[in-house]
């Protein structure tokens, strides 16, 4: 099997796109790795190829957090900003895809770019498969706003609006994909494979299609994506009790120097180490009796000696985190984040608030709130059910679509066509 996996947005975005592609190669398979430009040679660096296509997703969240409309009260605002940005860069990701298609036997792809791969799957007639790490299917159990409140909105009328929202989407990638024409072919098969835990939203897995297989989290279990852990840091991590977690992964903050000094504080009075992954923020490193400030962390090493993580509220470094067992502060910025960060609060495994509204206070009242006895034991219960196969099963769903014969290919050692 040939498989062209194309996967743009964020390095959250890109990883599951890599662990995919490594596994495939693993089964034998040749595999094309396109992502955002800036994320090349992230993948080339945990040992998968990786070729261009699309625009700069560095360049794309730069852009949504310099908008002011992402920030403003009117919802019309908010709505018009994302769109604006959901249409950047999706004709020139679907002419890079259609340059790329000829001579594959499957494509996948990731949320962020599933129209534009849609468009040059019919074009091509290639089975798809995309990739979901949250549940964006019109449903009656995922409440389409993400608080407390949206918890009352009648439930047939929730469907009707994530339907909405799915319209509104479309029609603005209307004109970026009006270049390709109208394309009436059926895809061969078309699969929106479910990676994530669908225990999270009760009553979802009765509202799913068949073609909407559920794989699990697309786990890195081996600690790929985690930089070799630091003897150093080990070393901390032994010497003390376990630290508070705090990282933001790609997303940008406005006054990093400002956010940590807040952090330090808090552990402080709190009695706490901090441990901090400061890549999002440029602060210089640092190891000290209470506080290590360092670039990035093994998550799959490091989270099990934390005592709890303060993050984004990104697919991976949740699933991380549920998998270790710990409590979370989910101070969600964009996307699917906020709906991490409700779902997991309803579940009793976290607290969550959007970023911001992060200070001193609401950071300190969430602590307090995680560190409740019922929810170290809800977090600790969950880590025990957790399944970390997610990512062969979706390869599994990749190889049922594709056609059951296709010549022999002969690959190098890494999974390129020769």
């Amino acid at each position: 099997m040939r498989a062209l996996l194309a996967f743009t947005g964020s390095r959250g975005d890109a990883q599951p796109g890599i662990l995919l592609a490594r596994e495939l190669i693993a089964r034998g398979h040749a595999v094309t790795l396109a992502l955002s430009p800036n994320l090349v040679d992230f993948a080339k660096a945990h040992g998968v190829d990786a070729v261009e296509f699309g625009c700069d997703s560095a360049e794309l969240l730069r852009t949504q957090h310099e908008d002011e409309r992402f920030r403003s009260p009117s919802p019309r605002q908010r709505m018009a900003a994302v769109l604006d940005l959901q249409r950047r860069g999706v004709a020139e990701g679907a002419r890079d895809l259609l340059a790329l298609a000829p001579g594959h036997h499957v494509l996948v792809t990731g949320m962020a770019g599933e129209e534009a791969a849609e468009t040059v799957a019919r074009r091509v007639g290639l089975p798809l498969a995309a990739v979901h790490f949250f549940p964006i299917h019109p449903s009656r159990s995922v409440s389409v706003i993400a608080a407390p409140w949206g918890d009352r909105v009648p439930r047939g009328l929730n469907r009707r609006v994530w339907r909405g929202l799915r319209w509104a989407r479309d029609a603005a990638l209307k004109k970026p994909l009006a270049e390709f024409g109208i394309v009436k072919h059926e895809l061969p098969h078309r699969l929106s494979i479910q990676a994530y835990d669908i225990d999270l939203f009760p009553g979802l897995a009765a509202e799913l299609p068949d073609f909407h297989p559920v794989t699990g989290f697309p786990v890195d279990r081996d600690g790929l994506f985690g930089s070799p852990v630091d003897p150093e840091l080990l070393a901390w991590l032994d010497a003390g009790p376990a630290p508070i977690y705090v990282g933001f992964g790609s997303m940008a903050v406005d006054d990093p120097a400002a956010l940590v000094a807040m952090v330090r504080a808090i552990c402080a009075r709190r009695g706490r180490r901090l441990l901090l992954a400061s890549g999002w923020a440029g602060i210089d490193t640092e190891l000290s009796a209470d506080v290590a400030i360092v670039e990035q962390v093994n998550h799959a090493v490091v989270f099990p000696r934390c005592v709890a993580a303060v993050h984004h509220g990104g697919a991976g470094t949740t699933a991380a985190a549920l998998r270790a067992g710990i409590p979370q502060v989910i101070c969600s910025v964009q996307a699917d984040q906020p709906y991490w960060g409700h779902a997991l609060t309803k579940r009793g495994l976290a607290a969550t608030m959007p970023s911001t509204k992060l200070a001193e206070n609401t950071l300190t009242a969430a602590l307090d709130q995680i560190a409740d006895p019922d929810v170290v034991a809800h977090a600790a219960a969950y880590a025990h059910h957790f399944t970390d196969d997610g990512v062969a099963r979706a390869a599994d769903q990749v190889e049922s679509i594709a056609p059951l014969r296709f010549p022999t290919v002969e690959l190098d050692h890494a999974g390129r066509m020769q």
